[in-house]
């Protein structure tokens, strides 16, 4: 006699298991719970087997008769509906594992030992907000060329050229990455850079050259705390990148040798970096020194003193000057890179000097071991060269040098 809808539903449980058959070898199991499972018994191989159908009311009396039926049909075939569901379960298992999101991520993991925290969660954000939303859930290896393209052209309509443009790039690397890991065979973001339009460059809203004299005029008269003037001019004179010199601890700083050394965990690339001070950067921090001398930090948050001040202390104060959208933390870097290239003949500097002073990624793959010492004779001169330099702006002609 087979079940009906009433049945199933009245069914009460009771003290021990107990089934209500329906023919075919399918049955409901009730269990002293209340709970309600549909079985299949069947034969394969001359064993006596069971196949879960699914549980009641989430899978009705019809949808586990359908399921039944596909059972016996896969039966008749020649085929084992117990191994056929297990195996669909594992390759949905290694679907799963290969969506882009979770070969993104894998991805970023993978590169963690190479980036600081700071880049890694930036990186992942990106991702999440901007590309996982429209093929995180695709198997990356079926993404065509036309979903990507969609996916940065979105970015685009919103007017984040700059961040469609970085997207891509993360994009294409993940792509790059499961070629590498055998779980796709082709980068479907492959030069498509020539199909997304160019972002007028700011270069992180550096000043004109012309308007830098007046700029670091305008720190060193700058009226708010004393730490914040500090933090500006070593911007300008050591040129590293904001969060470097912001969470700075005296522990890194050898004012006798005249040498700030960056540990790797605060660096971009994950690599130790050496600062020559010149005699004008020694000066700044001395003076930072009488007032946070006894803390861990060179600059102390205000509100909470064992911490370090937050990175947003230079675009505050930059707005408070007036350079609001003309100058940024970064920017000083980007004067520093220009004006020191313009001048690399006059003052004997080589390229490279600038470049390990700038702590940029060395490309050449046969230089890529970096030694945070190397050319530190040369680097040391030049930011002499660099700190007498931004003097002579300051005072619009030529004054003489500070020695040692």
């Amino acid at each position: 006699m087979k079940l009906s809808d009433a049945a199933v539903k009245k069914a009460k449980p009771e003290a021990k298991p107990y089934k209500l058959a329906d023919g075919d070898g399918m049955y409901i199991e009730v269990m002293p719970s209340g709970s309600k499972y549909w079985r299949l018994k069947y034969r394969y191989a001359g064993k006596e087997k069971r196949l879960a159908l699914g549980v009641y009311p989430e899978v009705s009396l019809k949808d586990a008769r359908e399921r039944r039926d596909a059972a016996r049909k896969l039966i008749a075939n020649g085929t084992d509906p117990g191994e056929a569901k297990q195996a669909q379960k594992r390759e949905g298992k290694i679907a799963a594992a290969n969506t882009f999101e979770a070969v993104a991520r894998e991805w970023v993991e993978n590169r963690s030992n190479d980036w600081t925290a700071g880049h890694k969660a930036l990186t992942l954000r990106t991702l999440e907000q901007d590309a996982f939303p429209s093929i995180g859930r695709r198997p990356i290896a079926e993404i065509s060329s036309s979903e990507v393209l969609a996916t940065v052209r979105a970015i685009e309509k919103r007017g984040a050229l700059e961040i469609a443009g970085r997207v891509l790039q993360r994009c294409s690397a993940v792509f790059r990455y499961a070629i590498a890991t055998d779980r796709c065979k082709n980068n479907p973001a492959f030069k498509m850079s020539e199909a997304l339009k160019s972002p007028t460059r700011s270069h992180y809203n550096t000043i004109e050259k012309g308007g830098f004299p007046k700029l670091l005029r305008d720190i060193d008269g700058y009226q708010g705390s004393p730490m914040t003037t500090y933090i500006l001019q070593l911007m300008a004179l050591t040129f590293t990148r904001t969060g470097e010199l912001v969470n700075a601890e005296w522990k890194e700083i050898d004012l006798d040798r005249a040498e700030w050394l960056i540990p790797a965990e605060r660096m971009k690339m994950r690599r130790p970096h050496l600062v020559p001070l010149s005699v004008q950067a020694v000066a700044v921090f001395r003076e930072a020194a009488k007032l946070s001398g006894d803390r861990v930090h060179v600059f102390p948050n205000r509100n909470d003193p064992s911490q370090p001040a937050s990175n947003a202390i230079i675009l505050r104060a930059l707005g408070r000057m007036g350079y609001t959208g003309k100058m940024t933390g970064h920017g000083f870097r980007s004067a520093a890179s220009t004006m020191l290239n313009e001048n690399k003949s006059k003052w004997g500097i080589h390229r490279d000097t600038i470049e390990l002073q700038l702590a940029h990624v060395e490309k050449n793959a046969s230089r890529a071991a970096y030694n945070f010492a190397e050319y530190l004779d040369e680097r040391r001169t030049m930011m002499q060269q660099w700190a007498d330099h931004l003097d002579k702006l300051k005072a619009g002609a030529e004054v003489v040098k500070l020695r040692a």
